[in-house]
């Protein structure tokens, strides 16, 4: 089917008389005739529920709509897009590992693999998204284990070269995982590009309203673990802790990333989404195509009247001519990228807090990818762990603004803007 399609009746093919909307199975847990009936489920000898934190009905319902979207063979919800990235990067890395990392990713994920994760012994090494084929190759070591990076960076708003981060990742045996939040898959499919896991926090776009956190882990089902056993022994050696199932070889490269995850993250971490963030998640799916036209519209005008404003230092939008990610955004995201803008004022910090206190329609929200406008200074919020070098590599220096364009009119929208610059 079209991704639109998709966007509206995927995951869930009701049979006769059944639910039109996808059922909301609000139950911890699920009754079996037998023991030897539940025991099968435990050996994953057959398929069912038995216990919510490992798996519902309802999520499973509305991660096979995310993986058909983005052409994966499986999936899981989480939580949260923080889980996601975790359970996704600690399901192939252990202490001793190594991780290739873009440099310009969101500020929780960068604290995540450089502070969070190098506390569990996993190292990382940080580029620039723009650093030549050379330049990449030489950040891998022998304990790489995956490389890492968003296909438009929060709120750094590079785009990832793909093709050029999975040829680099293939040729040491190793995957590429993409997080896909901002443009999601009705705009770009990482797989088509060589990506092999993608993430996504659907708290952004995907719910598209502000109202449910969650994350999502899709496999591309394509990258070969068995070639490369001797870097992922946790896909295909034995796992003790669940019967001494080895993941590649029962579940193959289409299914053995998720149910590992499943099995074994997901058991003993338990960041699991609930039914009903589920089901809401999938109101917003319903819509997704729809909105994302109307987002992507409304940020390209934001930007050219910024890209104009004499007050406005620069502007980071991959759909402008002028930002050197143009190109890219032209070869992977040509029917348009996001609703978010990010520039900074000629003022500096104090120019910013006074254009984003004088703002009337756009809130100042630790939150993008809304159906209405937002704003805020990640130096003073999302990124505020990170010092000023830290920032600049990030992409985010001291007076940066990052703004989420909504759903509201455009004409509102900059009207609001040019009242709030002119008390500047």
């Amino acid at each position: 089917m079209n991704r639109d399609t998709i966007c509206v009746q995927g995951g869930y093919t009701p049979g006769n008389g059944e639910p039109r909307q996808i059922p909301i199975i609000q139950s911890t847990t699920f009754k079996y005739a037998t023991s030897e009936d539940m025991g099968k489920l435990f050996d994953l000898e057959a398929d069912g529920y038995f216990y919510s934190r490992l798996q519902n009905p309802t999520c499973d319902m509305v991660a096979k709509k995310i993986c058909e979207l983005e052409g994966g063979t499986a999936a899981m919800l989480t939580s949260s897009g923080q889980a996601a990235n975790f359970f996704a990067l600690f399901n192939i890395c252990e202490a001793g590992d190594h991780i290739v990392a873009s440099s310009t990713i969101y500020g929780g994920t960068f604290n995540l693999i450089s502070v969070t994760m190098a506390k569990m012994g996993i190292t990382a090494t940080f580029v620039d998204p723009l650093c030549t084929e050379e330049e990449l190759n030489a950040a891998f070591r022998p304990n790489t284990k995956v490389v890492f990076g968003e296909t438009i960076a929060n709120p750094a708003l590079t785009v990832l070269d793909i093709e050029k981060f999975a040829k680099a990742a293939h040729a040491h045996g190793v995957p590429l995982m993409v997080d896909n939040t901002f443009p999601t898959p009705v705009n770009c499919r990482p797989f088509e590009w060589g990506a092999d896991i993608v993430t996504h926090s659907t708290t952004k776009y995907m719910d598209g309203h502000g109202a449910v956190l969650g994350g999502a882990i899709v496999d591309g089902g394509k990258f070969d673990w068995m070639a490369h056993a001797e870097k992922f022994p946790g896909l295909c050696t034995p796992d003790d802790s669940y019967h001494g199932i080895t993941y590649a070889e029962r579940f193959g490269k289409e299914g053995a990333f998720i149910t590992k995850a499943t099995a074994q993250l997901m058991r003993d971490f338990g960041s699991m989404q609930s039914p009903m963030n589920a089901y809401m998640l999938n109101l917003g799916l319903e819509s997704l195509h729809v909105r994302m036209q109307r987002h992507c519209a409304n940020g390209m005008a934001v930007a050219q009247f910024l890209e104009n404003h004499p007050k406005v230092a620069y502007v980071n939008y991959c759909g402008l001519e002028s930002s050197p990610y143009h190109a890219l955004a032209q070869k992977y995201l040509p029917n348009g990228s996001c609703g978010v803008v990010s520039f900074g004022l000629a003022g500096g910090r104090q120019a910013a807090s006074t254009f984003m206190k004088e703002l009337k329609l756009a809130a100042i929200e630790t939150h993008v990818a809304d159906a209405r406008t937002c704003c805020l200074n990640p130096a003073s919020s999302t990124h505020r762990q990170m010092n000023d070098e830290q920032l600049a590599a990030a992409g985010v220096p001291a007076e940066l603004v990052r703004m989420s364009c909504g759903l509201e009119s455009a004409e509102d929208l900059i009207a609001d803007i040019a009242q709030a610059l002119d008390k500047v």
